[in-house]
C-alpha cells in the first residue's frame, strides 16, 4: 500500500545523524525520502529511499521530489527542534482542500528566532504572503504544487525561492502554530545569508521564472498596474456579454476584471507556465475555466457549442502572425450579434524594443484594425483611440532608450494618475492614443 504522505529530509554530514532518526521513527507512517550529503544510518525498503545529492539543501530536495508518491509532502530540516507529532495539524489544510502550502510557525523569541523573524519580514515585503514564519524548517505541500514549481537554488537559498515561486503562482499559502519546540532551530550564518541574497535578488533583478520568459517581466509589472487594469476592465465590461472567451488570457491580469462579469468565462492561453497560474487564481470558481491552447489549435468545434456572445482580445491579436484568420475564426464560433471587443497596440511608429520582448507582430492604425475586422465578418461599432497620455513614455522608453520592459518606477506614478486619465478620456474623444479601442459585430 502506497502511503498518502510523504517526508522528504535533505541532510548533510552535520545533519545526517538527527536524519537516519527521523527516517527510522517515520518509516511504518509514511514514505521517507533522505537526499543528501553524507552516510545515514538508514536500510531503505520499499516507503525508505535514500539518495545522494551534492550542492546544498535545494539540490537535495530537486533530487527527491522525483521519487515522492504521497498526495501530500512534508518538507523537514532534520532538526531536533521539530517533531512528527506536528504532522497531523500541519496537513490537516491539505486534506481539507483549504491551501496548498502549510507552514508549521515557530513560537518563541531567541536570538536564533530573532534572525528568523527579521528575515520572514523581508520575506513578506518581497513576496505579499500572509505568514508569520515563511522560512520555517518545517513545511507541508500538495505534491502536485509543489513539484510544478521550478527549483533553481542548490543550497540553503532554496527556502527563499520556494516561498517566491509559489507565492507568484497564487497557491493557497497558511500556517499552522507548532507546539513548545524541543530545542532551537539552529542555521549557520552562511544559510541565512543565502536567503537574504535570494530575497534580495528576485526583489530586484529576477522574476519568478528566472528571467527565462522575457515577456513575462512585462506581464508581471503590468498586473501591478491596478488602477490602469480596472479601466481596462471597464472599458470591456460596458459591452461584455455573459458567455465570454477570453484570448491569451495570459497571466490573468484581465481576466480578473472580467470574471464578475461573466456566466461563463474560457480563458484560453498558450503558455502552460500562465496557465498553471490561472488554475490557481480561479481555484473554486467553476464559471472561469482556463484552456491550454494556441489560437491556431484550439478545438474550435468544441468551443462553438459553449454558446458564447463575447471574444475578448486584451493586447493579443498583435501577437498572432495571421490575425485576419484568427478574426475570421472569431466570427465562426460567435453565436448571431456577438461581438468582439479588441484592445491593441497603436501607431507602427512607436513599434520598438518592448514590442520586441513581448512579441508583438505589429503596431495598428484605426485603418487596419477596422479592415481586418470588416474583412473577416464583423461590423464595428466603436473604434476610438485611448492611453494618449502613456504615448510619450512609450515612445522614450523602447524607442530610444530601447529598453525591453517598462520600468518599474514610471509604472508605479503611470498607475497612481491611470484613474485621473480614465476620467479625462471619458470627456474629450481622443486625437491619437498609445491603444486603439474596438467592438465589432458579427454579421
Amino acid at each position: 500500500m502506497v502511503p498518502a504522505l510523504s517526508v522528504v529530509l535533505p541532510f548533510n554530514p552535520a545533519t545526517a545523524e538527527a536524519a537516519a532518526r527521523f527516517a527510522n521513527a517515520l518509516s511504518g507512517q509514511a514514505q521517507v525520502v533522505l537526499a543528501g550529503e553524507g552516510h545515514v544510518d538508514v536500510t531503505p525498503g520499499p516507503n525508505v529511499h535514500v539518495l545522494s545529492a551534492h550542492g546544498g539543501k535545494g539540490a537535495a530536495i530537486r533530487a527527491a521530489l522525483p521519487h515522492v508518491t504521497g498526495a501530500h509532502t512534508v518538507l523537514q530540516d532534520p532538526d531536533a527542534a521539530y517533531s512528527p507529532d506536528s504532522y497531523d495539524a500541519l496537513v490537516q489544510p491539505l486534506r481539507d482542500d483549504t491551501a496548498d502550502g502549510v507552514f508549521g510557525r515557530r513560537p518563541g523569541m531567541s536570538p536564533e528566532m530573532v534572525a528568523e523573524r527579521a528575515l520572514g519580514g523581508i520575506t513578506r515585503f518581497v513576496t505579499d504572503v500572509a505568514l508569520t514564519d515563511p522560512l520555517t524548517g518545517l513545511r507541508a505541500f500538495r505534491t502536485e504544487a509543489l513539484r510544478s514549481i521550478q527549483l533553481t537554488s542548490d543550497d540553503d537559498s532554496v527556502d527563499a525561492e520556494l516561498v517566491v515561486k509559489m507565492a507568484a503562482q497564487l497557491f493557497r499559502l497558511t500556517e499552522v502554530a507548532l507546539p513548545p519546540l524541543q530545542a532551537v532551530p539552529r542555521r549557520p550564518a552562511s544559510a541565512h545569508l543565502a536567503r537574504l541574497r535570494t530575497l534580495v535578488r528576485y526583489a530586484t533583478v529576477r522574476d519568478d521564472a528566472d528571467n527565462q520568459h522575457e515577456g513575462y517581466s512585462t506581464l508581471e509589472r503590468m498586473d501591478g498596474a491596478t488602477h490602469y487594469n480596472q479601466w481596462l476592465g471597464r472599458r470591456f465590461r460596458e459591452h461584455m456579454g455573459r458567455r465570454v472567451l477570453e484570448i491569451g488570457a495570459g497571466i490573468g491580469t484581465i481576466t480578473r476584471e472580467l470574471e464578475g462579469g461573466a456566466e461563463h468565462l474560457v480563458a484560453l492561453e498558450v503558455e502552460r507556465f500562465y496557465v498553471d497560474r490561472l488554475k490557481n487564481m480561479f481555484r473554486g470558481k467553476p464559471h472561469v475555466r482556463p484552456y491550454l491552447s494556441d489560437v491556431a489549435l484550439a478545438d474550435w468545434e468544441s468551443l462553438k457549442a459553449e454558446n458564447l456572445d463575447t471574444i475578448v482580445l486584451s493586447n493579443v491579436l498583435e501577437h498572432i502572425p495571421d490575425d485576419a484568420s484568427a478574426v475570421r475564426r472569431f466570427r465562426q464560433i460567435l453565436q448571431p450579434d456577438g461581438r468582439v471587443l479588441i484592445l491593441v497596440p497603436a501607431l507602427p511608429q512607436l513599434f520598438g524594443a518592448i514590442d520586441e520582448a513581448v512579441g508583438h507582430y505589429r503596431r495598428y492604425t484605426p485603418e487596419t484594425l477596422r479592415a481586418v475586422l470588416e474583412e473577416n465578418g464583423f461590423r464595428v461599432d466603436t473604434l476610438e483611440w485611448m492611453n494618449l497620455v502613456g504615448l510619450p513614455g512609450w515612445f522614450v522608453n523602447s524607442r530610444i532608450l530601447r529598453r525591453r520592459a517598462v520600468p518599474k518606477l514610471q509604472l508605479k506614478i503611470y498607475d497612481t494618475l491611470a484613474p485621473l486619465f480614465a476620467q479625462a478620456e471619458r470627456q474629450v474623444k481622443l486625437p491619437v492614443g498609445m491603444s486603439l479601442f474596438a467592438v465589432g459585430r458579427a454579421v
